[in-house]
């Protein structure tokens, strides 16, 4: 699915901004046909935002179940002739929209975009009443999984596995936008390079080759030439084709590198049978080739070594909503601590922010909302042990699901040069019989979808290399680790023995480039002590400066992303005090002590991994 843009031949208008909003207490709405009035309701709510921390309301804050946006939409008039369309970024976890009371999209998911034709229900320069509901609720047929109790006072409550706050509403940018009745509907470009690797980073030898493919849609789609135009930066034209699919040459390519950006744009036209412009939509794509050989992870053929956090999108009032300012806030930090990578845990991020890496040349390793299919976590967060592969969990409407989230994340991020890695779950059971079963059909459809992209998923602590029975399907092990913290406790002589054993053995067992993609210590931010007790400040730095020694002595570590960025909020639990505080900023971005730690070890590496001490 493209993203929505301005050009020659679009128009794009945002409907970010206030919306009339009722909460849904009773979950009559739809039944009640709430789309087909004015909702009667006093309050507001903001898109984007998660509505949970807006209201004085612990009734809203809790509530389980549908709530409703609406506003009034005037479509440009000089859209006569013209395809209307309304898209949605994202509605966590489902949504409903209505035009005028009619249904025109609905969708299951809450981190990926939708969108519908509406130009059946519109009139140009005349007006419509847009309606939206959207559902927080998460079930064992839902990316991520969840269920629903009933308190003996009536009580909905929902329940779900994973460590992070169940923040719901529109969170992401609502856009109506036109096309031609003949439109590019998909643009696919897969990028490399001939020449030394070594010398093409100065963009003075290498020819880059750019394999594209576009889909056209409208009754006389097929009928309509297509031609294509490579702009680089500068906007000149360094390359052009024509037809459907091929491959064009880059002579003295610049690449797309860790740390410099830099993106051309693929300009694709439908022309009329005069020649004369009918639709043109400009895809921006960085060359650059990524692999894995042996225990290294290349990027243009030179090893990289991976630097940076597991993030989250959350934020004081606003929590998963999108802001261009806090955004840009976070990559600032980013940058200042020596950061040259993140994971998008535990679903996909904003465009924006995909966007924001495209241009700065951040790396990105891209993981679906598949996180909680674990029946251990199950239990740890009080919602029944169960076997996890099985028709009372991880189903096969759970399987379905899955596959959806998958397909949806490499079709909206397949051409940013800056992911380079999909990750189909996060901390999974991978022991347990059925988990070969349910991964291997999701990993050969990964590589379907994107076979040109490293896949992984993220390795739980509790099935090392003794237990799993998953890991050889993927190109790269990604492993999330607590010696120290939920292991050998506040004990991190022990805890450097067990870490460094364990990443030997799976060097052994599968001989694979390794990534640890979480590895933390809960830190009360001011509390300090001589003696590197845990949650002071003091430890956090220790605890992870003794993982740095231990990646530095193990040839097979290419990467070191440290959880969390900043600290996150978090359901309601004894293990939690106002949120997990794993971060080296705190909530509100303040740096730890650990962050200048962190500062001092990355700040020199230039993609580099360190000797080993």
């Amino acid at each position: 699915m493209l993203k929505p843009q301005d050009g020659p031949t679009r128009e794009l208008v945002s409907l970010d901004g206030l919306f009339a909003f009722k909460v849904d207490s009773d979950n009559a709405g739809l039944r009640e046909g709430w789309q087909n009035a004015r909702l009667d309701t006093a309050l507001e709510m903001a898109v984007p935002a998660s509505y949970n921390d807006v209201f004085a309301d612990k009734a809203i804050r809790d509530h389980v179940g549908w709530v409703w946006y609406e506003r009034d939409v005037r479509v440009p008039r000089g859209w006569a002739g013209e395809r209307a369309w309304l898209r949605f970024e994202s509605a966590t976890h489902g949504a409903k929209a209505f035009v005028d009371g009619v249904l025109v999209a609905e969708h299951q998911g809450g981190y990926t975009p939708f969108e519908a034709d509406i130009t059946e229900h519109v009139t140009p320069g005349g007006a419509f009443r847009l309606t939206v509901a959207v559902n927080n609720e998460l079930t064992q047929a839902t990316i991520p999984p969840g269920n629903i109790t009933e308190t003996e006072d009536g009580r909905r409550q929902q329940q779900y596995m994973h460590d992070f706050y169940n923040y719901a509403g529109i969170h992401r940018s609502i856009s109506l936008y036109s096309t031609p009745a003949v439109y590019v509907e998909d643009v696919v470009v897969t990028t490399g390079f001939e020449g030394d690797p070594g010398a093409a980073g100065t963009g003075t030898i290498a020819t880059g080759t750019v394999d594209y493919a576009v889909v056209v849609a409208g009754e006389t789609a097929g009928l309509l030439p297509v031609r294509v135009r490579v702009l680089n930066a500068s906007g000149a034209e360094v390359a052009a084709a024509d037809g459907i699919s091929g491959t064009v040459a880059i002579p003295d390519v610049e690449l797309w590198q860790p740390g410099k950006g830099y993106l051309y744009s693929l300009v694709v036209e439908v022309v009329d049978l005069d020649g004369q412009v009918v639709d043109s939509y400009a895809q921006t794509f960085g060359v650059r080739t990524v692999e894995v050989r042996g225990t290294e992870f290349l990027i243009n053929g030179e090893p990289f070594y991976f630097t940076g956090f597991g993030m989250h999108e959350d934020h004081v009032t606003i929590g998963k909503g999108h802001s261009h300012a806090q955004m840009v806030n976070d990559f600032s930090l980013l940058e200042w601590v020596g950061a040259n990578s993140f994971r998008t845990s535990h679903y996909p991020y904003s465009e924006e922010v995909m966007d924001y890496a495209d241009r700065h040349g951040i790396v990105v390793i891209d993981e679906t909302p598949a996180v909680g299919l674990n029946a251990d976590f199950a239990g740890f967060f009080s919602t029944g042990a169960k076997k996890t592969y099985g028709p009372e969990f991880v189903s096969d409407e759970t399987a379905a699901a899955h596959r959806q989230v998958i397909a949806e994340l490499v079709a909206r991020d397949k051409n940013h040069p800056s992911v380079v890695i999909w990750s189909i779950a996060n901390e999974p059971q991978s022991s347990e019989q059925g988990a070969r079963e349910y991964f291997e059909p999701l990993a050969r459809l990964t590589r379907e979808l994107d076979p040109t992209r490293p896949i992984g998923f993220v390795n739980v602590m509790f099935d090392g290399p003794d237990k799993d029975v998953i890991t050889d399907l993927f190109d790269v092990i990604m492993l999330n680790r607590y010696y120290g913290w939920y292991l050998n406790t506040g004990d991190l002589a022990s805890a450097e023995k067990a870490l460094e054993a364990e990443l030997l053995a799976w060097t052994e067992k599968h001989g694979k480039p390794m990534i640890m993609t979480e590895y933390g210590a809960d830190t009360m931010p001011g509390l300090h002590s001589l003696y590197e007790q845990p949650w002071s400040e003091e430890y956090q730095s220790a605890f992870l400066d003794m993982y740095h020694r231990v990646f530095d002595r193990v040839p097979a570590m290419v990467g070191e992303h440290v959880w969390n960025f900043a600290d996150f909020a978090t359901s309601n639990g004894i293990m939690r005090v106002d949120g997990n505080k794993k971060g080296a900023f705190t909530r509100d971005r303040r740096p730890k002590a650990a962050a200048h730690a962190l500062r001092r070890r990355w700040a020199p590496l230039n993609n580099k991994k360190p000797q080993a001490r």
